[in-house]
């Protein structure tokens, strides 16, 4: 009896599997390949267990004959040609034949076996959702136009809201946070797209204290034009990102008709 893990489909949609998932760790790859080596055995373990069994009574049902024909025999022991008689069930020895045909590949049908790996799923599928756990993120899916603009507008608020007098260093800081809390529920962009998202909103916390303190070694001293030049130059990077975030978008709702 064969392993259905031999069967040529098998071995296909396994390294189909395989091939797809490259870019998984090798742990994970070997292991969610384990896991649907044992779902198929599974899954396939009844056929092979129904064969197996029709294997055996084909057996039996083939020795009966012979045994009658031994009795037969003995009692036509006076006829020279009952030796002969004899040979007949070897020459045909049928279920010698059967034994030999369920030693190969095809114990379990070729459409049995179709029906299992279309209920596993497709290698696409598998691979697509392999990769998508792996990098913990769910595929893009648009979103009304209106909740994205207020997302990337909360995203270059911060900049321009710390030239208010006083209470403006606070209230950027309350819109980054609001920009990123929106940034990281929305369902239009990838994960990838986020965390570089997320860079661009928080990139003014490390630009603006470096270009300040370039401006004042260059005109001995920061001043006011100075601070406000060094905003506007790290406001680039946020407007950039809000840029690439709003194409995405808009690039998902017409793929989707949304």
């Amino acid at each position: 009896m064969s392993s259905p893990l031999s069967h040529p489909l098998v071995r296909t949609f396994l390294s189909s599997v395989e091939r797809r998932t490259a870019a998984l760790p090798a742990a994970w790859r070997e292991e969610l390949l384990e896991d649907l080596r044992e779902e198929i055995a599974a899954a396939l373990a009844d056929d092979l267990a129904e064969d197996a069994a029709g294997d055996g009574d084909a057996a039996g049902d083939g020795d009966a004959p012979r045994d009658g024909d031994a009795a037969g025999d003995g009692d036509a022991a006076g006829d020279g040609d009952a030796p002969r008689d004899g040979d007949a069930p070897r020459d045909g020895d049928a279920p010698r034949d059967g034994d030999a045909a369920g030693d190969g590949d095809s114990v379990i049908g070729d459409e049995r076996v179709r029906q299992v790996l279309d209920w596993i799923g497709t290698p696409e599928e598998i691979a697509a959702d392999a990769l998508a756990e792996e990098s913990g993120s769910i595929p893009p899916e648009p979103e009304d136009a209106g909740a994205t603009w207020v997302t990337l507008g909360l995203a270059v608020l911060p900049v321009p809201l710390c030239l208010v007098p006083g209470v403006g260093i606070p209230l950027g800081l309350v819109a980054a946070l609001g920009a990123l809390v929106r940034l990281w529920r929305s369902a239009p962009w990838a994960r990838r797209e986020k965390r570089q998202a997320t860079l661009f909103v928080l990139s003014p916390l490390a630009t603006v204290p470096v270009l300040a303190v370039a401006l004042s070694l260059a005109f001995d001293g920061i001043s006011a034009p100075a601070f406000v030049a060094s905003l506007l130059i790290a406001l680039t990077l946020p407007v950039v990102g809000a840029i690439r975030l709003a194409r995405s978008a808009a690039r998902l709702r017409e793929q989707t008709g949304a």
